[in-house]
């Protein structure tokens, strides 16, 4: 059995975590790149207090939430972020896919990742915006216009941008539809799909 590595993609609140999960439990080691952010954040506290100001910390930890609202719907700041903790989250990535097999990298910006040439297929979760709006809401409990800032903030252009690498490296993509009861049918079908093309 040779060694898999799947992308894990979709727009804020599409479901990807859920779809991670059920991953999991069909024997993939599954890689949250956003939890790797939080920990980057954390080590990499000082030179993000630099640029952004001592006022994102509090008790010692960077807050996430003054953090973002200082980064979402400003596009200088979010780069500004992300080249500070980008590098070291690629690192990491690349640390863990060596040591798995068959291993899911779960990422909403996976087309920015080091790894996102070697993948061998790319699951994106999609949802439609007001299902989504619902779920952010629901999940993070933050103020409208926060929300929209962040769904303004991520311009999902991958399936567009990215077609002509996937071509190119034989890569297949799987569209998953995370919402109402049959979303679960169709995605335990994809993931059964895609166990049985990988694993074998």
């Amino acid at each position: 059995m040779s060694e898999r590595i799947i992308g894990l993609t979709g727009l804020y609140c599409a479901g990807k975590n859920y779809v991670g999960e059920i991953l999991v439990r069909k024997g993939f080691a599954v890689l949250d790149v956003d939890k790797l952010g939080h920990r980057v954040i954390e080590t990499e506290q000082a030179a993000i207090m630099e640029r952004f100001g001592k006022d994102i910390v509090e008790h010692g930890r960077v807050n996430r939430r003054l953090l973002g609202e200082k980064v979402f719907g400003n596009p200088t700041e979010l780069a500004a972020l992300e080249m500070i903790i980008h590098p070291y989250v690629n690192a990491l990535i690349e640390d863990w896919a060596a040591g798995n097999k068959n291993c899911v990298i779960n990422a909403a910006l996976l087309h920015r990742t080091s790894i996102f040439l070697r993948l061998d297929a790319i699951l994106i979760v999609k949802a439609p915006l007001f299902v989504r709006l619902i779920r952010a809401k629901l999940r993070d409990r933050l103020p409208w216009f926060s929300i929209i800032r962040r769904f303004r903030s991520q311009k999902f252009s991958f399936p567009l941008k990215f077609s002509h690498e996937v071509a190119e490296n034989r890569r297949s993509i799987y569209i998953i539809n995370n919402v109402g009861r049959e979303s679960e049918k169709q995605i335990e079908k994809v993931v059964d799909e895609l166990t049985r093309i990988l694993l074998l």
